[in-house]
């Protein structure tokens, strides 16, 4: 005979269930406090490791190379103007392509003693500015007067260097005929040791410490390391792609046509190695390798320790190989101002894998890392 449950049968019951209840909650409470929130950008990832490997491998190397390749270049220049020879003039030519190639993995750094301080721009617009003002440059030789610190960006730098070593002179001559006039001289020793000083102070502000305050300034903040780092990773990348590549192309909203003559480097022909050399460093930074190719903590490894990093950076990696395979289709020669006008179709297949390219290190890496894009580029992307 089945007994009913009585309500004195039925306590025991709601007292185990109600513990039961109390103890998975209690488990539960105790789980939430102990296990790290995946979304923690604190989480189990060492920025401070990350700014360390930055500044020790791939900065302060960097610049160490580039003022290295200035001192040739401005010891060449020197020769140069003390005997106008073509042998001294192609020994400068040839140090300048040394010295903007190092340019090329130093030029992602404008924060810091790079950045912009009063009247002065970063470094990238002041010794990196391009196309040049053929006029200014002009009026320039013609009264001997100049000021290196003034807005006139486009008539110094090293552009402007390249501009009087490589390009024909006003007569129509070989570039050397520039040079009767004892300005042009003076001009071009004086722009070469302006770029050595500015970049040598950057170098002697980073290795007497500024790279500890860099380091230690490891949060994900606007102002923080992590953040102007970052950001002028992306807009480094961004100056490539719209800059270097689309603005000649004329891919830039409201450009009707190309433009060839705006491509960088257009005397000395080198535009298109000079492209790649600076892809290659805004690859280094993100994989974190040594300017030597030695491998380190960088921005994959931070993607590593966030939800939907590895999936970025399975994208990201992919997208960068389709990168490199639409630029190994972009002939060395003829030059690229040619290819402009003459075969775009390969450098404007470069362009869309870029492009392509654009969201992985921007949108996507600003979202899941936590770090605000605090430039413009335009770009609506």
């Amino acid at each position: 005979m089945l007994h009913p449950i009585t309500p004195q049968k039925m306590k025991p019951l709601r007292y185990s269930s109600f513990i039961v209840l109390t103890l998975i909650i209690l488990v539960s409470a105790l789980s939430s406090c102990t296990e790290p929130d995946e979304n923690d950008q604190q989480g189990p990832f060492d920025r401070k490791a990350m700014l360390t490997n930055y500044a020790d491998n791939t900065v302060i190397p960097a610049y160490a190379e580039l003022l290295e390749k200035l001192e040739t270049l401005a010891s060449d220049v020197g020769a140069f103007k003390m005997e106008t020879s073509e042998e001294n003039l192609t020994a400068a030519q040839a140090s300048w392509v040394e010295a903007y190639r190092a340019w090329q993995s130093a030029n992602a750094f404008n924060f810091g003693p790079a950045g912009e301080m009063g009247l002065q721009k970063g470094l990238i617009e002041e010794i990196g500015t391009f196309p040049v003002s053929q006029s200014k440059i002009a009026d320039i030789l013609a009264s001997g007067t100049y000021n290196l610190n003034d807005f006139n960006r486009d008539a110094r730098g090293l552009l402007t260097v390249e501009y009087l070593l490589f390009a024909p002179a006003q007569d129509g001559g070989a570039s050397i005929n520039r040079f009767n006039n004892q300005v042009a001289g003076d001009f071009l020793v004086a722009l070469v040791l302006n770029i050595e000083e500015r970049v040598q102070a950057v170098h002697t502000s980073w290795t007497s410490g500024y790279r500890e305050t860099f380091v230690n300034n490891n949060g994900t903040d606007v102002g923080s390391s992590t953040s102007q780092f970052y950001n002028e990773f992306v807009r480094s990348f961004e100056a490539l792609k719209n800059f270097k590549l689309g603005l000649p192309l004329g891919l830039r909203p409201g450009q009707i046509e190309a433009a060839p003559q705006l491509v960088e480097a257009l005397y000395s022909g080198t535009s298109r190695e000079t492209f790649e050399l600076h892809f290659e460093s805004i690859e280094r930074i993100w994989y974190g390798v040594s300017l030597k190719g030695a491998d380190g903590l960088g921005f994959q490894d931070y993607l590593q320790t966030v939800v939907g990093g590895p999936a970025l950076i399975q994208a990201t990696t992919e997208q960068l190989a389709q990168v490199h395979v639409a630029l190994d289709a972009l002939p060395m020669t003829p030059t690229f101002s040619t290819q402009v006008s003459t075969q775009p179709e390969a450098g404007i297949a470069l362009h869309t894998e870029i492009q392509k390219q654009t969201r992985f290190f921007k949108s996507d890496m600003s979202s899941l890392l936590g770090i605000a894009i605090t430039f413009s580029s335009g770009d609506g992307d």
